[in-house]
């Protein structure tokens, strides 16, 4: 194994050579905060020639407002829904104790994780690298990749400026350059170099005499989008609190271009201002002492920043053998880094890493104005209060389905998917809203981005009918005399049955894990039509072509931005159907999980599925995205007489909670197996080989030691939205995947994986939301229409 750097070893001019190495923990994504925390324990392992890589003093975060204290609770609740440890809130008094130079009067509280710290990033590296030295692997600075050697669709071999070398993989580590190397394999690579301030005071002198090289906590003002940092007797005051400040990658530098490191730029002194006064106001001992003139102790460094946030990990779908790990700040440095070496070389990553997937981007999101526009906004928000339902305001309006017209008449509240405007609910449906109903008010946090029709929009589709856009579903058409081997390898269902058969599916890691979550139909001998969401089609699109083995006949075209797609869901969608169509939907005559073509008045051929996310009788309608605007126009007047409306995403969700369908990437991932998530049904052990199943077998003998549950919040008016912590006699023994009001059921649904014990119907449990224990119980799965009697109806 052979590493490459254009700048000297170890100390590069990277982005790790001048980070300021914070390393807090706590994050929303399960997927960050584990990775964090296997970075962390890496750390404290390391040494380089006897100095520290680590310093675990602990971090703290302060509120100087009462929105950022009750984020420092749910920020608490992350913690101990992913297994952070030790995590508590402090009063003023209390984190003033740990941080001596903090001034309690300025804050309402704190949060404290005490394994947080400093990582130094250039020890680190230096650790790291000898160990790697010890065990054969071959590093040499100074040397510029200028191209790649792509032989049928794979990378054979890296050009540099010293030579080039014969290869079989490669892992792209470039850090802000990324782009640019990226580019020269033709791989699209969407990061931003955004530059960041960081100012070192003069020495202190309330901190005299400690020859401690790092001994206070890491500190942390979000309300100021501010940090510090202690080293001897300095502090350092790093600042996100001013516009951002993107560097283009045609002026990026390289090594020895400049005497500055090729990670900085010139300090901006204007930026400061706000940032030297509050830091004053907050820690008083540094009034005076922050020289932001002094190029010495000023920077500008840059850093990463994604469309998403996101990092970048994988092998890309465009050339096999090309592997990332970019956009990766030192907190997580560590974890990814085993976890691509997991995945390069057992086949698979030890956690689910969906969240970084290198190919989960559409292409217009790797285009330069989005990935600048995006990444700009990003470090707006980087420490922002981020809503789970909070939508981007720009840019906006990328994709725009046939209805979005007819949409926007009846009042729709728009979100955005996989770059698609998509409604949440129309302002049409008020009126529908019940006045007595227990839901229509929650709590602050919970009703932010809702609205109560999103409940009047829920019933009214389980009373008569409703019409969902579902165009932004990936669609995909797999083909050739060798796609349902193919399928069949790839997939734990039987995908061999009739054609206008539907096959609800998993595909499986090697281990058993749920990759993929979708429907497969049988359009013809060797042709099938996958359906899966918008927000997780190019994930897995890639990883359906990488499955295709060298010969093998099999053809994948991506059919979404070709075809629009309708839900036609309800008791009276048969009656609504039956008056445009040319052809006999009785049950009898279209069963339940068939799929044929129908005419829709003039708009045909129109591939209608007899199936429903609902959980209600209807049909999924594919046709000429040119003709889709006809399709709505002919069904809306056929349904309204019968109580037809049209419904968005927010009830879209609670209608499958109430039905207890798994939503792919939430409550159900390459961690767990199908049996485990309650899927054992679509498992069909006994169909011959598919990926996954010698792991099942497994998992089959032993029994599953945990179960995804149905629960529901005793109080009929409280309202969680997932990733709250689960507690049995006061233990945390779970978190919420998922969280939303039934309204059919009237109750508040959580989904989660708890121990196989305690998952059984009656069993008691409290979920935990902005540290209140709320009352629950285990309850039945799923809550509405156990036996489908209306989905076969």
């Amino acid at each position: 194994m052979l590493v490459l750097d254009q700048g000297p070893l170890f100390e590069t001019g990277g982005s790790t050579t001048h980070a300021p190495g914070l390393a807090f923990q706590t994050n929303g994504s399960r997927m960050m905060c584990r990775i964090a925390q296997e970075s962390v324990a890496l750390y404290a392992t390391l040494d380089d020639d006897g100095l520290p890589a680590w310093y675990g003093v602990g971090g703290i975060e302060v509120a100087t407002s009462e929105a950022r204290m009750r984020e420092l609770k749910r920020r608490l609740g992350f913690a101990r829904s992913y297994g952070l440890e030790g995590a508590e809130l402090l009063t003023p008094a209390e984190a003033a104790g740990k941080v001596p130079l903090l001034d309690p009067s300025t804050i309402l509280g704190a949060y404290q994780v005490p394994s947080d710290g400093i990582a130094k990033g250039v020890r680190i590296a230096a650790a790291l690298g000898r160990k790697a030295e010890q065990q054969g692997v071959a590093f040499e600075g100074g040397v510029v990749v200028t191209g790649f050697e792509i032989l049928d669709g794979r990378v054979v071999g890296v050009r540099t400026d010293h030579g080039d070398v014969e290869c079989e993989r490669v892992l792209l580590c470039a850090g802000i350059w990324g782009p640019s190397v990226g580019a020269l394999a033709g791989v699209p690579v969407p990061l931003l170099a955004v530059q960041h301030q960081l100012v070192w005071t003069d020495p202190i002198p309330e901190l005299e005499g400690d020859a401690r090289e790092i001994a206070h906590p890491i500190l942390r003002h979000q309300d100021m989008a501010m940090y510090f940092r202690h080293r001897e007797d300095h502090y350092a005051v790093g600042n996100y609190r001013h516009e951002p400040i993107a560097t283009p990658q045609s002026q990026l530098r390289g090594p020895g271009d400049e005497p500055l490191m090729p990670s900085l730029m010139p300090f901006t002194p204007s930026d400061f201002d706000v940032a030297e006064a509050e830091a004053a106001r907050l820690l008083p001992a540094l009034k005076g002492r922050l020289r932001p003139a002094d190029p010495e102790r000023s920077i500008n460094g840059m850093f990463s920043f994604t469309p998403d946030a996101g990092s970048i990990v994988g092998e890309s779908a465009k050339i096999r053998g090309f592997w990332l790990c970019e956009a990766v700040w030192v907190t997580h440095a560590g974890g990814f880094g085993r976890h691509v070496a997991e995945w390069m070389v057992q086949g698979e990553p030890s956690i689910d890493l969906a969240e970084a997937d290198a190919n989960r981007f559409y292409p217009y999101m790797t285009t330069p104005p989005f990935v600048l526009e995006r990444g700009k906004q990003q470090y707006r928000e980087v420490y922002d209060i981020i809503h789970p339902r909070q939508q981007m305001a720009r840019p906006r309006k990328l994709r725009l389905s046939p209805f979005y017209e007819r949409q926007s008449e009846l009042g729709a509240e728009f979100l955005v998917g996989a770059g698609w405007e998509r409604p949440e609910w129309f302002d049409a449906n008020a009126g529908l809203v019940p006045s007595d109903a227990p839901w229509l008010r929650r709590d602050e946090w919970a009703a932010r981005f809702w609205s109560p029709i999103e409940g009047a929009e829920h019933l009214a589709t389980r009373s008569s009918a409703a019409l969902f856009d579902l165009t932004a579903f990936a669609k995909f058409d797999v083909a050739g005399p060798d796609a349902p081997a193919y399928l069949e390898r790839i997939c734990a269902n039987r995908i061999d049955r009739p054609v206008g058969t539907i096959v609800y599916t998993a595909m499986l890691t090697p281990s058993g894990g749920i990759r993929c979550d979708l429907t497969i139909t049988r359009k013809e001998d060797e042709l099938f039509r996958v359906i899966t969401g918008g927000g997780s089609g190019q994930h897995d699109l890639a990883w359906m072509r990488g499955k295709i083995r060298d010969g093998e006949r099999v053809r994948i075209a991506e059919r979404t931005g070709s075809l629009f797609a309708l839900g036609l869901w309800g008791p009276q969608a048969r009656e609504i159907l039956a008056q445009v169509s040319d052809v006999d939907v009785g049950n009898d005559a279209f069963p339940y999980m068939t799929a044929r073509y129908v005419n829709v008045g003039e708009v045909g051929p129109v591939w209608a599925q007899r199936i429903s996310y609902a959980g209600e009788l209807g049909w999924e309608l594919y046709g000429q995205f040119a003709m889709g605007d006809r399709a709505w126009e002919l069904l809306w007047e056929a349904g309204q007489d019968l109580g037809l409306v049209a419904a968005g995403l927010g009830c879209f969700d609670t209608l499958r909670l109430e039905k207890g369908y798994r939503f792919w990437g939430q409550d159900i991932y390459t961690e767990h197996d199908p049996f485990e998530s309650g899927l054992g049904f679509a498992v069909k052990m006994d169909k011959g080989p598919f990926q996954g199943r010698d792991a099942l077998e497994r998992v089959l003998e032993r029994g599953p030691t945990e179960r995804l549950a149905c629960i529901t919040l005793d109080d009929p008016t409280a309202v969680v939205l997932g990733k709250e912590p689960i507690r049995s006699d006061g233990r945390v023994v779970g978190y919420a995947t998922s969280g939303g009001y039934g309204y059919s059921v009237g109750r508040c649904i959580v989904y989660g994986y708890l121990p196989a014990e305690l998952a059984v119907p009656g069993t008691s449990v409290e979920v935990e939301y902005f540290d209140e224990r709320l009352p629950a119980t285990v309850a039945e799965d799923p809550l509405w229409d156990p036996k489908d009697e209306r989905l076969r109806a």
